[in-house]
């Protein structure tokens, strides 16, 4: 053993360094005096003699001491390896079995363990050679138990005549069985919070007579009550329209497998008047205590009702699940909601040292229109303000340069590098026509100040602006400028739009309701109607509209090669790749609902390496439910979504998976 011959060999250097000193002091002597020599010899001899005889005693010593330890160690390693408490083997990573021990023998005699080792060993070398990693930690299931796997790489060698590289493992198999039941039953044991809301109540109240409405409310109650059974969980009624679920964990799997069949139920309940009973369910399993998780359920009720109300929403952790949402929204929205919202935006503003405002990356006329709106309401409040926009289609090509034409718009609008050297801790963020952080034109903004303001329309997703100071959110209005429109109506100082002004917001709702044909309600016609009083000229309104024949061509090719599934559902798609593709797409898609029987369509298109598709329905197909399944999102009737990574036909073969499943989920 190396390390005990250089024990021997430092004892040996040692007595000859202190032999040496004593030869130079016995030679100083004898120069000194000639009579020292001869009694110096007979010394030094005795000297060497007796060191000659120690040295061989202590190495003799020595070397029997560290063969008893080593015996004594090997001895040990290989007792403990044989009796191990834990099954052990040591494998190759070629699958060959170098050794069992007695315990591995009698663990798993029955079981064909040359196949789960096989496994086990080609996994094992594919985990150290793309980690470098020589520990081995896993878990592994064989027969009904479960097993931790640790060991190390102990040697490797090469194998064959292109000399693979094969690795020996010592491997312990620890069974885990009882202590991950107990995980898994604790786990289940802890409580969900669920909030169940009635979308419609005050509106279904009213158009009941007083003989019908403890009838019905019965009915609902009951259909709750006994929903919330297969939970074993308590339901506690909280507001005239709020109920609040609490049960355990492991129930939320029987939930997701009924596919929360209440919201068909509740359906089902007949009134006389014509609003249709739909409740809104959000589910909560984060937080350490009861109150946290009715907290953070609250929360999702609000992206529940965000997106329309009759859905089901199950929150763990960052992950969403949606259930339902396939009626048509119903509007319900009152002027003492807009009134309210409107003095608060005032408050914001006059606090502020000024105002910015932006929408979506790729602008359309309602993420403009809107935009001046509340450049206007800023500007009546009397504090500066600017408007963020660097992106746009072709389509705003005509209305941005009337925009620019505008003396008052001139130094207005600004760029993302303006913005963000302008913003300071001060300055009010307004984010019009979207609620997403990461579809505004500068998502940096978001960070830098701690005053911001949403005003949006399309349904909330789950990566909404959590940290808005005001929001101003309606699924059932048409257009974000519906919505600014309806605030410029209760500023404390009238507001004086120009005609330029109105026309902006009068397009804006125009083009997001299809020239108002989509999403229409009786406060968009309000709406339209107080614009009109500003002397709109509806006819330039449209021309910043039309397409170049080019386009109108392109669409007509798109239509033209359409196909259907599903009786009345149009797929295209445009195969030229152009930057201005999503408009394409999104008018074709327009066009297709022009077509006699077809009640919904989509289009796809390739924009800067992305495939964009284009929903749009008349019917009863909710294309945002499908699309969001694509990453996507919108409203019932109107929806998009972005792929990357795939072609076009790829895509399109995931849509029709998608519209598959949409179904599919509908009649399970």
């Amino acid at each position: 053993m190396p390390n005990d011959k250089k024990t021997i060999e430092n004892i040996l250097i040692k007595n000859r360094i202190y032999i040496a000193i004593i030869a130079i002091i016995l030679i100083i002597l004898c120069i000194q005096n000639i009579y020292f020599i001869i009694p110096s010899i007979i010394v030094f001899t005795l000297i060497i003699i007796y060191t000659y005889w120690t040295d061989n005693k202590k190495t003799t010593q020595i070397t029997q001491h560290i063969e008893e330890l080593t015996f004594s160690i090997d001895s040990t390693a290989k007792n403990t390896l044989i009796n191990s408490p834990f099954p052990l083997a040591i494998i190759e990573t070629d699958g060959n079995i170098v050794w069992k021990s007695i315990s591995f023998v009698n663990e798993f005699g029955n079981v064909d363990i040359k196949n789960i080792l096989d496994n086990l060993a080609k996994e094992i070398k594919t985990e150290v050679e793309n980690n470098d990693s020589k520990s081995i930690d896993m878990q592994i299931k064989i027969e009904k138990k479960d097993y931790k796997i640790i060991g190390e790489c102990l040697k490797k060698k090469q194998k064959g005549i292109k000399k693979r590289t094969e690795y020996m493992v010592v491997l312990y198999f620890i069974d885990n069985t009882e202590e991950l039941s107990i995980n898994q039953k604790y786990e289940e044991s802890k409580s969900c919070v669920g909030i169940i809301s009635i979308d419609n109540y005050e509106e279904t109240m009213k158009s009941l007579t007083t003989e019908e409405k403890p009838q019905v409310l019965a009915k609902l109650e009951k259909s709750i009550y006994k929903w919330a059974e297969v939970t074993n969980g308590i339901v506690i009624k909280s507001e005239r329209d709020i109920y609040v679920l609490i049960f355990e964990q492991k129930y939320i799997e029987t939930l997701k497998e009924n596919k929360f069949d209440i919201l068909d139920n509740v359906k089902e309940i007949k009134t006389e008047g014509p609003l249709q009973i739909t409740l809104s369910i959000a589910i909560s399993q984060d937080g350490e205590t009861d109150y946290e998780k009715y907290k953070t359920s609250l929360a999702t009720l609000d992206i529940a009702l965000g997106r329309g109300g009759d859905q089901a929403v199950i929150r763990n952790g960052e992950k969403y699940n949606f259930f339902g949402g396939r009626s048509i929204e119903v509007e319900k929205r009152t002027k003492v909601k807009a009134r309210m919202v409107a003095h608060a935006l005032e408050d914001l503003i006059q606090e502020s040292d000024d105002v910015m405002v932006m929408g979506h990356v790729n602008g359309d006329i309602d993420s403009i229109g809107s935009s001046i709106g509340i450049y206007k309401f800023a500007k009546t409040v009397g504090k500066p303000a600017k408007i963020i926009n660097n992106t746009y289609g072709t389509t705003l090509q005509d209305f941005m340069e009337e925009v620019h034409k505008q003396e008052e718009y001139k130094n207005v609008i600004i760029n993302n590098n303006q913005a963000i050297s302008e913003i300071t801790d001060n300055t009010l963020l307004v984010i019009v026509d979207t609620n997403k952080g990461s579809h505004v034109e500068v998502p940096e903004l978001l960070e830098k100040t701690n005053k911001i303001v949403v005003i949006d329309h399309h349904r909330r997703s789950t990566d909404y602006i959590e940290n808005a100071t005001l929001t101003f959110h309606e699924v059932y209005a048409s257009s974000a400028s519906e919505l600014v429109t309806e605030l410029l109506q209760y500023t404390t100082n009238e507001t004086n739009l120009t005609t330029f002004e109105a026309e902006s917001l009068y397009g804006g709702i125009m083009v997001d309701t299809k020239n108002f044909t989509f999403k229409t309600g009786v406060r968009t016609f309000e709406a339209a109607a107080y614009l009109r009083k500003n002397n709109v000229d509806i006819l330039r309104v449209k021309k910043w509209f039309q397409s170049d024949l080019e386009s109108y061509n392109m669409i007509a090719d798109v239509v033209k090669n359409a196909e259907i599934v599903r009786d009345t559902i149009g797929i295209s798609i445009y195969n030229k790749e152009d930057e201005n593709a999503n408009l394409i797409c999104a008018k074709s898609a327009d066009e297709l609902l022009t077509i006699n029987n077809i009640t919904t369509s989509f289009v796809l298109g390739i924009q800067k390496n992305k495939v964009c598709i284009s929903g749009r329905s008349i019917g009863d197909i909710n294309v945002q439910l499908i699309l969001e399944k694509l990453g996507g999102g919108g409203h019932i009737g109107v929806a998009g979504a972005q792929l990357e990574g795939v072609t076009l036909e790829e895509a399109k073969d995931l849509l029709i998976e998608k519209i598959d499943e949409y179904f599919t989920e509908g009649t399970n």
